[in-house]
């Protein structure tokens, strides 16, 4: 199995791009949320950071979780989209007590959407019997995958493994993360390599610093050349399912296919996650939006980004609602006293988006021809006051 990408990533014309996002969101009414649901872990990892688990439960209450989810729904409804994915964190998210109760809810709305989809990113520490449970109270989503963090101090690794394989017979999309801190880099690829040829997506997180705005110094040329072309994301589920005779039960989306380049000569896989336009307009591709730190393209400032109006983060001690993971505006709110999404979107304030969740969410150079979204007004009156200047010149 090889661990390089046909498709060479390294040849996009990075200093000529005028617009990013992920496909999923530039092409269907897709309103994205990343939720942090609470610090509270059961590991305690030597390398993690201090703000980033606690050994105190500071989960807030199921009913609040699901009266936030509902007044999300409506402001993005407002807005225009109706279609959702959520993706929740931690902490380790599975140990909220209600979180099986809030993707049971979740999921019982998703014949009033185009599309419902939920993500979580968690240490899979649970058993196979809470994951059968994880697989019955999500069946009904259109789509459903899990970020597995991997933390060699506290898991077996072929246990781990054998976990992941029994969610991809389930129809549950995996990658596992890891950061590939370069004093031990070495180490841990060889343990990804295990997952790898097992058949499970890896996702080579380059790492950053403690305040989460640059990559750390120390990677060498080969170091840098895995980064970017390595261990590329392939759709290992479908074959999983195949392995066993399954076939996928889930409901099918409210809208067709995402379209495809017709410069490309070879068909681009269709969980290549993300699109880059150059000044031609000439369409580029990511598999996955981690690799925009691994070329550090990753600065938007003064570009024009669509978080905080079809996108928000929700993030925990405080409860806060705001537009991105790294971003420096003030917050749209709190889960408890309320928020407002933007009525419009607005230009980048942040020096780097070192967070991939901030990296995808659709944005472009101000004057860019290009929509950020299906139907986007801000894109439709700007071509509309350009042939105006053009009639009266």
């Amino acid at each position: 199995m090889s661990i390089w990408s046909d498709y060479d990533f390294t040849k996009i014309p990075l200093d000529s791009i005028e617009r990013v996002g992920q496909r999923t969101l530039l092409y269907r009414d897709l309103f994205c949320v990343s939720w942090l649901l609470g610090r509270f872990c059961n590991y305690k990892c030597s390398y993690c950071w201090p703000y980033a688990r606690s050994d105190v439960k500071d989960h807030r209450s199921t009913e609040l979780v699901l009266k936030t989810l509902g007044e999300i729904k409506r402001q993005a409804r407002e807005r225009g989209f109706n279609s959702f994915h959520f993706s929740f964190s931690g902490g380790e998210p599975t140990l909220h007590p209600g979180y099986l109760d809030i993707l049971k809810h979740y999921a019982n709305d998703a014949e009033n959407c185009n599309f419902q989809s939920v993500h979580m990113t968690s240490n899979v520490s649970l058993g196979l019997g809470w994951l059968k449970r994880y697989v019955e109270a999500t069946k009904n989503l259109h789509r459903v995958s899990i970020t597995a963090s991997y933390h060699k101090e506290f898991a077996v690794k072929e246990r781990f493994a054998d976990k992941l394989v029994f969610l991809q017979e389930n129809d549950v999309h995996v990658t596992i993360n890891s950061v590939m801190v370069p004093e031990r880099f070495e180490a841990i690829w060889d343990d990804m390599l295990y997952f790898h040829e097992r058949g499970i997506n890896v996702t080579l997180k380059p790492q950053s610093n403690p305040t989460a705005t640059k990559i750390v110094d120390g990677y060498t040329e080969d170091m840098l050349k895995k980064l970017k072309n390595g261990m590329p994301q392939r759709n290992y589920t479908m074959a999983r399912m195949k392995g066993v005779g399954k076939q996928s039960s889930r409901p099918s989306p409210g809208f067709g296919k995402l379209p495809r380049d017709p410069d490309v000569n070879e068909p681009i896989p269709p969980h290549f996650q993300v699109e880059l336009n150059d000044e031609n307009g000439k369409a580029w591709y990511l598999d996955q939006a981690e690799r925009f730190n691994a070329f550090e393209f990753n600065n938007f400032k003064g570009w024009e980004c669509s978080s905080g109006y079809r996108s928000i983060i929700i993030r925990e001690p405080d409860g806060s609602v705001k537009r991105s993971y790294s971003c420096s505006d003030a917050p749209l709110g709190t889960i408890e006293a309320g928020f407002d999404l933007f009525k419009s979107p607005r230009a980048c304030q942040t020096e780097s988006c070192v967070s991939s969740a901030d990296s995808k969410i659709p944005k472009r150079k101000p004057g860019a021809p290009l929509p950020l979204w299906p139907g986007d007004k801000t894109f439709e009156n700007r071509c509309t006051d350009s042939m105006k200047s053009r009639r009266s010149i």
